[in-house]
């Protein structure tokens, strides 16, 4: 399965379980997860400002760059100033041009409108609309990654439902509401 590269915005990490399972997906081999050191910088600041722990934040951001050590992009700073989009994103849509990346996996999807991705032939998809490829491409890779992940979850235990509820809330209500009728 060749697997493609995605470029993964800042706020499709913050969360914990969509992390995961962003990332279990990519272990898998379904996509080439990039992100770019301005992007790990700003999860770093969002996760501390919003309570979570820095030892916990530095150890979330360790394990992310030692499982995937090629998905820093680097080299891209030339290009932000050419970048059209929202200025405060335009750093994670040149590293995308930079990595040649064939998505762009963001919440924000309004930031990036279709006039400022176009001459770079970057699709910018919603979160629940990459997950619901990823499911759809491969039901069973993406079922398994679930189901796995339940099964690692020790402090606290979760069940399938727990973990499907948690993702609803981070944002990825179809995805979540799909994969309960693939387990």
């Amino acid at each position: 399965m060749a697997t493609f590269p995605a470029f993964l915005d800042t706020n499709v990490l913050f969360g914990f379980q969509l992390n995961d399972v962003l990332l279990a997906l990519a272990e898998r081999g379904l996509f080439r997860p990039l992100w770019s050191a301005d992007v790990l910088e700003e999860l770093r600041r969002n996760l501390v400002a919003h309570g979570v722990r820095s030892t916990n934040v530095e150890r979330r951001i360790f394990a992310m760059t030692r499982w995937f050590p090629d998905a820093a992009v680097t080299g891209y700073g030339y290009l932000v100033p050419a970048m059209t989009c929202d200025p405060k994103d335009r750093h994670v849509l040149a590293a995308a041009v930079r990595a040649n990346a064939e998505v762009l996996v963001t919440f924000n999807v309004k930031d990036f409108p279709p006039e400022s991705t176009a001459p770079y032939d970057i699709e910018v998809v919603h979160t629940d609309a990459f997950l619901l490829d990823q499911l759809n491409l491969f039901p069973g890779l993406t079922a398994g990654a679930i189901r796995q992940l339940v099964a690692d979850y020790s402090r606290p235990e979760m069940s399938v439902s727990d973990v499907l509820v948690r993702l609803a809330d981070a944002g990825v209500p179809r995805f979540a509401a799909t994969v309960r009728t693939h387990l």
